[in-house]
């Protein structure tokens, strides 16, 4: 019996921290509705810069001063980085907020192994508090008893703050109705930047009370970024009692998951993350979100077919494309096959994002599940590759329509999330069951067969498949299905008060995506010849995501440079450089800001189309849908 209570004050201990990130987390997304992904870089940051300033201060006060001047240090530079960053794309579609951090993230992995080297640190003992309490023979650290009574101190103060000051009601109020904040003549700007200072301070000071517990290393900030999301998001976004609550929750099933159900532990918190979304949408103690301002895909220019020019010059560029086996080496080929499976990956995400207003953070399930479908097709089943590749799409289109019936339910970022616990839980499902999927050994040996084999074939193959799949889903989208789609995107009320089935018209959407995906994953399982859990990991689905509003989401096509221009330019830079997070991180900061659009979506804003005026068409929306 000790030994599980211990257990439990552990777990209450890790969920002291964890709340710490979360509440900041929730803070910030509650008053600007950033989806800040470099939260968990700050949280980094603090562990990093404290282990620094107590190396070099001793004593109690040396240590406990540090801890907090960390936390400072870092606040400070979130608000460098929400005044000279995020304040000139707040009126970006909110997606493009999260590739920024996404591009921050990247840029401070490679700046602390620049400034700390890659080793793990070790930091030192907190003074007063290097000892364990004995409790009927089992060891309590005294270190971990000072965490678990600090949560529930700053948890007060939080309250007391937005509770009991004018700051904390304009910050509560900003949460509810921005606008109306604003209307009432408050400075939006420093409101904004005292919320993310607050936030930073947050996630920092937690990273710094780390350092007497864990190593500090350079793969901490995505360690802890995914539990920080599931802790927000079964809590209630905006809601700081929702996270202190979540985070003891999803604390004790880590706490005691690798107890009770040791072959399900990893997914515990995905499933109960799942659960709440479906039984209560919007969290345990969050409230109903209002509707969005601003749907992804929305603007104010329609949406129209490619001119007899255009079609002929995307007609050269896939010639061009078809031409280069015959002037590039083998490497290249194989370069261009993966860029064309890429092509194939963000065109399906996109135009669940562009045509559907659906923002998935777990599309690299479906691409995952197309390559194990090809896996178990060729190794268990013993398949030929014609066969095997359709068994990709299957895979992809079972994903999709089982997780997009629970997913379609929910919209705005808790949709958002619950795809990813889907993908999160189809991942660890890949990992643990070593017996069917050979866990993180992978399963080798998928290679393709002799008439696709050699390089020049394969590309040939993939590119083929690329421009059928890309053709397709512009097909769709102009079809009376795709103009539905987009009605009950720019307006479901209205698109409803027509006729319009619009959960069913999006369940659709979600399954045509993830069996487009599928067709990617597929393909990519014979491009390298193996498949690994990774292929359903969060980086790939952040990869389709940098790859879609790279080449601008409100475009019909764009996600096509996008994957270009993001997978050529990582994979060049891999090659070029030891620091290419830096170097890519910066590309994606610059493009965020001087082409908040995208890459397409500014190209089409400078140089509209020449086009003639518009036939009058069977389906005369009364809603502008996009371009």
């Amino acid at each position: 019996m000790a030994f599980y209570i211990v257990q439990f004050l552990t777990g209450l201990a890790s969920a002291a921290s964890l709340f710490l990130v979360a509440s900041g987390l929730s803070i910030i997304f509650g008053v600007t509705r950033i989806v800040n992904f470099a939260h968990g870089a700050f949280y980094m940051l603090g562990a990093y810069v404290a282990y620094t300033l107590t190396e070099q201060f001793s004593g109690a006060f040396g240590f406990w001063s540090s801890i907090l001047l960390a936390a400072l240090i870092v606040a400070a530079i979130g608000v460098a980085v929400e005044m000279l960053l995020l304040r000139r794309i707040y009126h970006a579609p909110e997606l493009f907020q999260l590739l920024a951090t996404f591009g921050l993230t990247l840029m401070v992995e490679d700046l602390v192994v620049l400034s700390w080297g890659p080793d793990d640190l070790v930091g030192p003992r907190a003074p007063g508090l290097k000892g364990a309490i004995d409790f009927f023979g089992q060891r309590i650290p005294s270190y971990d008893l000072f965490l678990i009574a600090l949560g529930p101190v700053v948890l007060g103060l939080l309250w007391l703050v937005f509770q009991r000051t004018r700051w904390g009601v304009l910050v509560r109020a900003a949460t509810q109705d921005r606008d109306m904040v604003a209307a009432l003549g408050v400075n939006q700007k420093w409101l904004f930047t005292s919320v993310f200072a607050l936030g930073v301070f947050l996630a920092a000071l937690a990273g710094a009370l780390q350092i007497p517990r864990d190593a500090v290393n350079h793969a901490m900030d995505l360690r802890v970024i995914v539990d920080v999301f599931v802790v927000v998001v079964i809590g209630g976004l905006g809601s700081v009692v929702g996270a202190f609550v979540a985070a003891v929750l999803v604390s004790e099933l880590n706490a005691f998951g690798i107890l009770i159900f040791p072959k399900i532990s990893i997914i515990l918190v995905f499933l109960v993350m799942a659960v709440v979304l479906i039984v209560r949408p919007w969290g345990l103690l969050g409230k109903a979100e209002a509707p969005a301002r601003r749907t992804p895909g929305l603007t104010v220019n329609p949406w129209r077919a490619l001119t007899s020019n255009e079609r002929i010059a995307a007609a050269i560029a896939l010639l061009f494309a078809a031409s280069l086996p015959f002037f590039a080496g083998n490497y290249a080929l194989t370069v261009g096959a993966e860029i064309a499976i890429f092509v194939i990956f963000a065109a399906s995400l996109h135009f669940l994002m562009s045509a559907g207003g659906l923002a998935s953070f777990g599309h690299a399930a479906y691409f995952g599940l197309g390559a194990y479908g090809v896996a178990f097709a060729v190794k268990l089943a013993g398949l030929p590759m014609l066969v095997a590749l359709l068994a990709g799409p299957l895979f992809g289109l079972l994903g999709a329509a089982v997780f997009g019936f629970f997913s379609v339910q929910l919209s705005g970022v808790y949709f958002a999330m619950l795809t990813l616990a889907f993908a999160q839980i189809v991942w660890s499902i890949a990992f643990q069951w070593v017996g069917v999927t050979g866990g993180d050994n992978g399963i080798l040996g998928v290679w393709p067969e002799r008439w696709a084999s050699s390089p020049s074939h394969f590309y040939w193959l993939s590119l083929a498949v690329a421009a059928l799949a890309v053709g397709a889903l512009r097909i769709v989208t102009f079809s009376p299905f795709g103009f539905a789609l987009r009605a009950n995107r720019d307006s479901p009320l209205r698109s409803e008060a027509i006729g319009i089935d619009g959960k069913r018209i999006q369940w659709s959407a979600f399954v045509i995506a993830g069996t487009v995906a599928g067709i990617g994953g597929a393909l990519f399982a014979y491009l390298k010849g193996s498949v690994f859990p990774d292929v359903l990991g969060i980086p790939l689905s952040v990869d389709a995501l940098v790859m879609v509003l790279l080449g601008g989401v409100e475009t019909v096509s764009g996600a096509i440079i996008g994957a270009i221009v993001y997978k050529t330019l990582s994979i060049w830079l891999v090659s070029q450089t030891d620091w290419s997070k830096l170097v890519l991180g910066a590309f994606i900061v610059v493009i965020v800001i001087a082409f908040p659009k995208g890459i397409v979506g500014t190209f089409e804003a400078i140089w509209p189309r020449r086009l003639s005026p518009a036939k009058p068409t069977a389906i005369a929306s009364p809603i502008e849908t996009a371009e």
